[in-house]
């Protein structure tokens, strides 16, 4: 039960902490941070992928098929945001020219 706890202590604060640098981060930094984190995502969607490969009980497969897809989301989503961040740096002429493709 304590160890139960103490990871669910852990949990809690690192939420709150990464909640304060997000925070703290300027607009100019977050297409970056974003870039970054999607490749994050990706080595987690590799991991989910190769738990859940590995898995011998149907309820640790279930568990890593959902790991699987809410990292792909999570993922593809990042990457979405990171591209309509870049397009918001993009002049008039490009966002045009991007239309009519």
């Amino acid at each position: 039960m304590t160890e139960t706890i103490a990871l669910l202590t852990i949990f809690v604060l690192a939420a709150f902490v990464g909640v304060e640098v997000i925070s703290k981060v300027s607009s100019t930094l977050h297409t970056p941070l974003m870039s970054g984190a999607n490749a994050i995502h990706g080595v987690i969607l590799v991991g989910a992928i190769i738990v859940t490969g590995q898995s011998d009980s149907a309820l640790v497969t279930v568990i890593g098929l959902l790991a699987v897809v809410l990292a792909t989301v999570n993922m593809v989503g990042g990457f979405v945001v990171t591209d309509r961040m870049l397009q918001m740096f993009r002049g008039p002429a490009a966002r045009k020219k991007e239309l009519h493709k």
